[in-house]
C-alpha cells in the first residue's frame, strides 16, 4: 500500500512543477496547447495498451466493457455537474469562466485527476509491480494539464498561493487515490480488477475528448494531432519495453 501511495504522489506531484511553470514561466497559449496534446496521447495509450489490453487478457471482454462504459458515464455526469458552476474552462490556459468557484475548479481537478492515480495502483494489484508506463503517462500528461489551468487561474487574477494550494490538495488527493486502489482491490476477483482498470480507462478518455483535447486544439490547432500522435507513440513504446 505504501508503494502504491509512493508512485501515486510521483505521478501526482508532476502537478505542482506544471503549477509553477504556468505561474512564473512565460508560456504562449500555442506552446501549452501543444504539449497538452502530447500528454493527451500518452494518456490515450496507457489507456488502451496498460489498462484496457491487461485488463482483457485478466478476465476478458465483458467486464471491460462494462467497466468502461461506466467509468465514461460518471466522468461524464460529474463534469455536467462540475460545468453548471462554471469549471468546463479548467484547463484554458485564458482562463476559467468568470463564475467559477473555487470549489468548482478544485472538484474538476480532483474528477480529472483522481482516475488516473487509482490507475497505479490497480497497476500493482494485477502485476505484483508498479506499471511504469502508467506512472510516466499520468506524470507527463499532469505537467501540461496543470499548467495551462495554472496560467488560466493566474490570467484571471488568482493568487499564486491559491493555485499551488489548490493543486497541493490534488496531489494529496492522488497519492491516497493510488493507495485505496491499490488497498481495495488486493483480494479481489480477476474480473473485479478487471472492471475496476477499465473503469479509469473510461474516465480517462472521456477526460481527455470533453476537456483536455479539445482546449489544446483551441490554442494550438491542427498541430495538436501530430504531437498527440507523437505522445501515443512514446508512451505505446515505452509499454512495449
Amino acid at each position: 500500500m505504501l508503494e502504491a501511495a509512493w508512485w501515486g504522489f510521483v505521478g501526482g506531484a508532476a502537478l505542482l512543477v506544471g503549477a509553477a511553470a504556468g505561474i512564473w514561466l512565460s508560456a504562449s497559449n500555442r506552446l501549452i496547447g501543444i504539449t497538452m496534446g502530447f500528454g493527451a496521447g500518452v494518456l490515450i495509450s496507457a489507456a488502451a495498451y496498460e489498462l484496457t489490453g491487461d485488463a482483457f487478457d485478466l478476465a476478458g471482454g465483458t467486464p471491460v466493457v462494462l467497466g468502461l462504459l461506466a467509468g465514461a458515464l460518471t466522468f461524464f455526469a460529474g463534469d455536467w455537474w462540475i460545468d453548471q458552476r462554471g469549471g468546463h474552462r479548467r484547463k484554458s490556459p485564458v482562463g476559467p469562466q468568470a463564475g467559477a468557484t473555487a470549489s468548482a475548479l478544485v472538484l474538476g481537478a480532483l474528477l480529472d485527476g483522481i482516475p488516473e492515480s487509482a490507475a497505479i495502483g490497480i497497476t500493482l494489484v494485477e502485476g505484483g509491480s508498479v506499471g511504469v508506463a502508467v506512472v510516466a503517462a499520468v506524470f507527463l500528461s499532469n505537467i501540461p494539464e496543470a499548467l495551462s489551468a495554472s496560467a488560466g487561474m493566474r490570467a484571471v487574477g488568482r493568487p499564486a498561493g491559491h493555485i499551488m494550494g489548490l493543486w497541493a490538495a490534488v496531489t494529496a488527493a492522488s497519492t491516497a487515490a493510488a493507495a485505496v486502489g491499490y488497498a481495495a482491490l488486493g483480494d479481489a476477483r480477476p474480473e473485479v480488477v478487471a472492471a475496476t482498470q477499465a473503469f479509469a480507462a473510461g474516465a480517462i478518455l472521456t477526460m481527455l475528448a470533453d476537456t483536455m483535447l479539445p482546449e489544446a486544439v483551441e490554442h494550438a490547432g491542427r498541430l495538436v494531432g501530430l504531437v498527440t500522435v507523437l505522445g501515443f507513440a512514446c508512451a505505446f513504446l515505452l509499454s512495449m519495453a
